[in-house]
C-alpha cells in the first residue's frame, strides 16, 4: 500500500499523529498492511514503511515514536482504523535496502498500560458509569488524556464495586472483569470521522448485553460474494457445570486461609438429555464476596455450556463492508457439498480483519462471527 494507493473507488492513507494532541506529524507510505478490529479485545495493525532514501528515513524517525504516536488509517475520507504505535523495528538487508516494521494496537490497548492509582468505590451505580469513572481517572492523570470520549447511555444494571489502589490493577483488566459479570456488557473504542466537523473521534462504545449496530442485515451468498468460509465446532472449551474460586475472606491471620467458592452452577437439562458431565472452573483471586463469585460462575457457564463456534467469512470489500459493521447482523446463505439443501443462518459481526489491495491482490475482509 502506498501513500496514495488507488483502488476502484477509494484511496488508503496512513496518518501518524501525536497521541495526546492528535496533531498530524506525517503521512508515510506503507506496504504489506493488515489491520483488524474486534468487540471485546484490542485490534492490531501491522505494516512496513519502505525507506528508499535518507529523506524518507529521517521523516520516519521523526514520526514513528512507539508509545506516543497515534496511527490513523483513512480509506477515502473515512476513518477505517485508529490506534497507538507500540513497536517500530528498522531493518536493513544484504542489498542495503532499509525498511521499518511497525505494529500498532487499537486505542483501547492504552488501558493495558494504565493502572488505577486511587481507591474507587461505587455503590448502586450503573455499570456503564463505573466504566466512565475508570476512563475519567485514566485521563485525569498528568499526561494521561488521549482524547477518549463517551456518551451518557445506561445499561440499567446497577452494581457495587470497590477497587483499591494497592492492587495496582491495570484499568483494562478492571473493565474486562466488570464486563464479564453476569448481566454484563461489551465495549470497544470506536474510531470515526465526525461528519459535521471532519474531526477524528475516539469514542467509548458500550452495549448491554451486546454491542449492536445497523438497522438492516447484510446478506452474503455462496456461490456469490462470499469468497470463503469456515464454521468450526469446538467442544474443547465446552462445559455444563461450573464453579468459581475466589480469594479468602478470612481476616484472622491465625487461621488457615481458605478460598471462597461459588455454588456449583449446572445446566441440568443438558445432563438429563444425555450429555456427559463437562466441568469448568475459574480463578478470581481479587474476589472474596460469594455473591459476586456466584454471578461470575453463572456468567462463565452461560458462555461455555454449548460448543464454541467462531465462524469466519471472507468477502470482497464493497460499499456494504466497512468497520462500522462491527456489531451488525449478517446472513450467510450457503449452498455447497456440506450444505446440499442450502443453509441460511444469521450471525453478529464481532471482528473484522482487512487486507488492503496491493499489486494483483483484491481488497478483502475476513468477518469473525457469533451465532445468534
Amino acid at each position: 500500500m502506498s501513500d496514495h494507493l488507488a483502488t476502484p473507488d477509494h484511496t488508503y492513507r496512513a496518518l501518524f499523529c501525536d497521541l495526546r494532541t492528535d496533531q498530524v506529524v506525517d503521512s508515510l507510505p506503507l506496504t504489506g498492511v493488515q489491520f483488524d478490529d474486534y468487540i471485546g479485545k484490542p485490534g492490531s495493525l501491522r505494516a512496513t514503511v519502505p525507506l528508499p532514501d535518507r529523506h524518507l528515513a529521517q521523516r520516519a524517525r521523526t514520526a514513528l515514536q512507539p508509545g506516543r504516536t497515534a496511527v490513523w488509517l483513512e480509506r477515502g475520507s473515512d476513518i477505517w482504523w485508529g490506534g497507538i504505535l507500540w513497536t517500530c523495528t528498522p531493518a536493513g538487508d544484504e542489498q542495503g535496502r532499509m525498511t521499518a516494521e511497525i505494529q500498532a494496537g487499537t486505542f483501547d490497548s492504552y488501558l493495558d498500560h494504565r493502572i488505577l492509582s486511587t481507591d474507587l468505590v461505587a455503590t448502586g451505580v450503573d455499570q456503564f458509569d463505573i466504566v466512565r469513572a475508570l476512563i475519567d481517572h485514566v485521563q485525569a492523570q498528568p499526561g494521561g488524556d488521549i482524547g477518549i470520549e463517551y456518551g451518557r447511555e445506561l445499561s440499567g444494571v446497577r452494581r457495587g464495586q470497590s477497587y483499591a489502589r494497592t492492587d495496582v490493577a491495570r484499568v483494562r483488566e478492571l473493565v474486562d472483569k466488570l464486563a464479564a459479570l453476569e448481566d454484563g456488557f461489551e465495549w470497544r473504542v470506536h474510531c470515526y470521522r465526525d461528519p459535521s466537523t471532519a474531526r477524528r473521534v475516539k469514542r467509548l462504545q458500550l452495549g448491554h448485553p451486546k454491542v449492536r449496530t445497523g438497522a438492516s442485515e447484510i446478506v452474503l451468498d455462496r456461490p456469490g460474494p462470499l469468497l470463503s468460509y469456515s464454521i468450526p465446532t469446538d467442544a474443547t472449551v465446552q462445559a455444563n457445570v461450573w464453579v468459581a474460586r475466589g480469594a479468602s475472606d478470612n481476616t484472622n491471620q491465625a487461621q488457615e486461609s481458605v478460598p471462597t467458592m461459588s455454588d456449583v452452577k449446572a445446566f441440568d437439562a443438558d445432563l438429563e438429555a444425555g450429555w456427559p458431565r463437562l466441568e469448568g472452573t475459574s480463578d478470581n483471586s481479587s474476589v472474596s464476596d460469594k455473591k459476586t463469585l456466584d454471578g461470575l460462575a453463572a456468567a462463565e457457564l452461560a458462555r461455555a455450556h454449548m460448543p464454541e463456534v467462531i465462524p469466519e467469512a471472507t468477502v470482497r470489500v464493497d460499499g456494504r463492508i466497512t468497520p462500522a459493521l462491527l456489531g451488525a447482523t449478517v446472513r450467510l446463505r450457503i449452498h455447497d457439498l456440506w450444505n446440499p439443501e442450502g443453509s441460511d443462518s444469521r450471525y453478529r459481526v464481532v471482528g473484522l480483519a482487512v487486507t488492503p489491495p496491493e499489486r494483483a491482490k483484491a481488497e478483502t475482509a475476513k468477518l469473525y462471527l457469533e451465532g445468534m
